[in-house]
C-alpha cells in the first residue's frame, strides 16, 4: 500500500468488513469498525488537549490502548507506551490513557490530562475514555501530516511516520506479510519495534493484528508472531530485525 503517513492507513476508501483486529479473548473486529473508531478516538482526545508535537502516554495493551494511539497519531501527536509513573518534568507530556484504577500511579506536569478507561471513573477530572469515544463523531477532518512529524517515543528516542513506515515495509517485504495474515504481538508495545512491526505492518499489509492472551503456556494464534523469544506461530519476526534508527 502506498502510503507517505499512518493516517493514509485508516482512510474512509480503506473501511470494509475485513477483519483487522481480534482481542485476547478471539473477539473479531473489522476495519470498518478500526478505522471509524480510530476517528473517534482522535476526536474525543482533542477534548483532552491532545495536538501536535504533545507526548500521550498510553497503558496497556488491550484494543483501548491501540485506538489510544490510532487516535493519538491522527492529531499528529507522539505516543509513547507504558510511561514511568514519574512525568512531572515532562513538559510535552499531555495526556495519559489508562486503566482508571492506574490513574493515580502516576504524577503527571501541570494541565495534563488523565483519561481513564474500563470502570467509570469517580474523580470529575478525569474523562471517560470509553463513553467518550463511543458517542463522538465516526468522522475526522482531512489531514496533511508531515512524514517527519513524531509518532512514538520510548523516552530515549523518538521516531517519526516516515521512519515507520520505512521499517514496516521492510517488516512486510522479509517475512511476505499479506492481506488477512495474522500477526501476533508477543513483546511490549513500550518498544517502537513492536508497534512497528505488530500494528503499523500489518496496517499496511492490510493484516490482521493479534492482541496476546497473556496465557503462561501461550497457543498458536496466528501465522506470525512479533518477539524477541520463541513462539508458537510458524514464523517469528524478531526485534533485531525491524529496522528502526
Amino acid at each position: 500500500m502506498n502510503a507517505a503517513t499512518v493516517d493514509d492507513l485508516l482512510t474512509r476508501e480503506l473501511r470494509d468488513d475485513r477483519t483487522g483486529l481480534v482481542d485476547v479473548t478471539g473477539r473479531e473486529y473489522d476495519y470498518h469498525w478500526l478505522c471509524t473508531t480510530a476517528w473517534k478516538s482522535g476526536n474525543f482526545l482533542r477534548h483532552a488537549g491532545v495536538r501536535e508535537g504533545v507526548t500521550v502516554g498510553v497503558v496497556g495493551d488491550g484494543p483501548l490502548a491501540l485506538l489510544a494511539f490510532l487516535g493519538t497519531t491522527l492529531l499528529e501527536s507522539r505516543t509513547r507506551f507504558e510511561p514511568p509513573t514519574d512525568l512531572a518534568a515532562d513538559e510535552e507530556f499531555r495526556a495519559l490513557v489508562a486503566p482508571v484504577a492506574e490513574l493515580d500511579d502516576y504524577d503527571l506536569p501541570r494541565g495534563a490530562q488523565r483519561v481513564g478507561y474500563g470502570d467509570k471513573p469517580d474523580a470529575p477530572d478525569v474523562h471517560h475514555f470509553d463513553a467518550g469515544v463511543w458517542t463522538e463523531n465516526p468522522s475526522f477532518p482531512p489531514l496533511s501530516i508531515d512524514p517527519d512529524t513524531a509518532i512514538l517515543t520510548d523516552g530515549e528516542r523518538t521516531v517519526s511516520h516516515e521512519q515507520v513506515l520505512a521499517a514496516a515495509r521492510g517488516v512486510v517485504d522479509d517475512v511476505g506479510l499479506e492481506a488477512g495474515d495474522r500477526v501476533v504481538i508477543r513483546a511490549p508495545l513500550s518498544d517502537p519495534r513492536t508497534v512497528t512491526a505488530g500494528v503499523i505492518a500489518s496496517l499496511l499489509a492490510r493484516g490482521v493484528i493479534v492482541l496476546p492472551t497473556g496465557d503462561e503456556e501461550p497457543t498458536e494464534r496466528g501465522t506470525y508472531a512479533v518477539s524477541s523469544d520463541p513462539v508458537p506461530e510458524p514464523t517469528r519476526i524478531d526485534l533485531e530485525s525491524v529496522s528502526l534508527p
